[in-house]
């Protein structure tokens, strides 16, 4: 998370460490959908009257009913005994598969001569391997199927051949390529689909997560960050982010349990309509009442968080909590009895705007949060460490609001949701764009699954697996539902590996691509595999590629 975070108490997780930094973070320094450019919206007007302190009683906020859609919990038959596989499949289902096959099928047939078809059964071998790699990490992908002392795994050449394994790789394809021919006619135009080459998918797992699960009612909007360089008019930079460069996506996450609900790819400011800015729009698009309900309570960091989208969200019957930027259009302007830079921590400050309430909070920095769900003080306390007269570390006990209090309880929904994928990731480094967001949408089937999985052991009184232990179950599960050919058969197969010139085609290679294996230019490659390979008295590129594959 960017957000301020509080001094760390000694002992708790780092969600309580949410609300303390410098003004040069993301939070203070970066004004992203609200500078220079951003899209116009109308501010509410200025606020009156003064800061008040603890002395002045302040109302606790009606909340509107608890209405879910849904009643909150998994949304799967919970007297049944769901396999992993199961589980994964609520996600990443059969029709999806197939989609992925016949289009896959049918681009590697447009691109490679050699091509072989591959069935439903190869891709759940191949998603049994990228799962694993996931859990193992050698330094290349080949070094899987490398034989000799260091390496000689025996579980990926029992599965797949690394031959067709790369071959799947090579192909991957999410959608038709007549599809693709045709919104690729329209680029340039306002009917141009940036994301249309992975549109298929995202569109069904986006309905999965939201059919096979009903959050609770503490719920978080978030960024997330997805790993990539690739060349795409979307890929974002952020400087203050650990993943700087990548795929941005606005993910809503269940704060207790850490499921992604819903999320979308932001596909960058020239592409999407932008009426009362970034931030406000991305919020309403992911608060869908009609398929969540109403009565949510909403965190949001200080990216989101203004008066003007606090308000709408009330009359949608959500209420809403998080910290806010001072130099957001409604913040109360006033500087009377404010909080100063010698006042004693954990002093508190507020002004009611009816319904929007304003608190600044001493802690090691002042700390500024909005809500519509909270009074302004109460008898919620924090310990923290501080120096005496001595110098010497003591604890103390501070007064803290409740906005503060329950903010750093519910508000790491997302943050969960990243370190639960972070830890087995599958995304692997590739120049395709739409390949890196399939890993990525196997790394939120899988951890979604893991959630149902945990729900269905509570509900049974079972204690669960640790995820690595799900996902190890689900790698053996798909390589058994995957193709009953062995990697040894397959490399046993009647395919002649032959060298052809390679043809320049009139383009700008002239006939000569890079070696596969040692990168240096070649006019040769296999006709098979379709992999520029050096066949030189001192350099065997060729044969020695084959048989690092054996």
């Amino acid at each position: 998370m960017d957000q301020p975070s509080l001094e760390p108490e000694p002992g708790p997780s780092s969600k309580t460490r949410r609300l303390t930094r410098t003004r040069r973070g993301r939070g203070w320094g970066r004004s992203r959908g609200t500078g220079r450019g951003a899209c116009a919206r109308e501010p509410p007007p200025p606020a009156e009257g003064k800061w008040h302190n603890v002395e002045v009683p302040d109302i606790t906020p009606s909340q509107p009913p608890f209405c879910p859609r849904r009643t909150p919990e998994p949304q799967i038959i919970s007297t049944s005994n769901y396999t992993v596989l199961e589980l994964f499949q609520q996600f990443f289902t059969n029709t999806m598969l197939l989609t992925i096959v016949a289009n896959t099928n049918v681009h590697g047939r447009s691109v490679y001569s050699s091509w072989t078809d591959i069935g439903i059964e190869d891709l759940y071998s191949f998603l049994a391997i990228v799962i694993y790699m996931g859990l193992l990490k050698v330094p290349a992908l080949t070094d899987y199927w490398r034989k000799g002392k260091l390496y000689s795994l025996p579980f990926p050449q029992s599965v797949l051949s690394g031959r067709k394994f790369f071959s799947i790789v090579h192909g991957l394809h999410l959608s038709s390529p007549d599809d693709d021919a045709k919104n690729e006619s329209k680029r340039g135009t306002a009917d141009f689909d940036r994301l249309g080459k992975i549109k298929p998918i995202y569109i069904d797992i986006r309905n999965a997560c939201r059919q096979n699960f009903q959050p609770n009612q503490h719920i978080s909007i978030d960024e997330r960050m997805v790993a990539s360089k690739a060349r795409v008019i979307f890929k974002q930079y952020l400087k203050n982010k650990p993943v700087r460069w990548g795929y941005k996506l606005f993910v809503l996450a269940d704060s207790e349990t850490g499921y992604t609900w819903d999320f979308f790819v932001h596909e960058g400011k020239s592409a999407q309509a932008c009426t009362k800015g970034l931030s406000y729009d991305s919020v309403m698009t992911l608060v869908n009442t009609s398929l969540l309900g109403t009565g949510y309570k909403l965190f949001v960091d200080n990216f989101y968080t203004s008066p003007v989208l606090f308000q709408d969200l009330l009359k949608k019957n959500i209420t809403a909590c998080g910290t806010i930027r001072t130099h957001r259009q409604g913040y109360p302007k006033t500087t009377v009895n404010i909080l100063d830079t010698n006042a004693t921590r954990g002093s508190i400050r507020w002004i009611r705007e009816d319904p929007l309430l304003f608190v600044q909070w001493k802690d090691t920095r002042d700390v500024f949060m909005c809500s519509t769900m909270h009074t302004a003080h109460g008898e919620e306390t924090v310990t923290r460490r501080v120096k005496d007269e001595a110098g010497r570390w003591i604890k103390k006990v501070v007064p803290i609001p409740p906005a503060i209090k329950e903010y750093n309880k519910h508000m790491g929904g997302v943050d969960l949701s990243d370190a639960l994928i972070g830890y087995y990731e599958v995304l692997h480094k590739t120049k395709k764009w739409y390949k890196t967001f399939f890993y990525h949408f196997v790394d939120i089937a899988i951890v979604n699954a893991f959630i149902l999985y945990k729900a269905q052991c509570k509900a049974k009184a079972v204690v669960p697996v640790h995820q690595k232990a799900f996902r190890e179950t689900l790698v053996l599960e798909l390589a058994a539902a995957g193709s009953t050919r062995t990697a040894q058969q397959d490399e046993n197969r009647e395919d002649h590996h032959r060298l052809v010139h390679i043809s320049s085609g009139g383009d700008k290679t002239h006939g000569r691509l890079r070696c596969r294996r040692c990168q240096a230019k070649t006019p040769v490659k296999c006709s098979t595999c379709d992999m520029p390979l050096c066949f030189l008295p001192t350099r065997d590129c060729y044969n020695q590629w084959h048989m690092d594959r054996r």
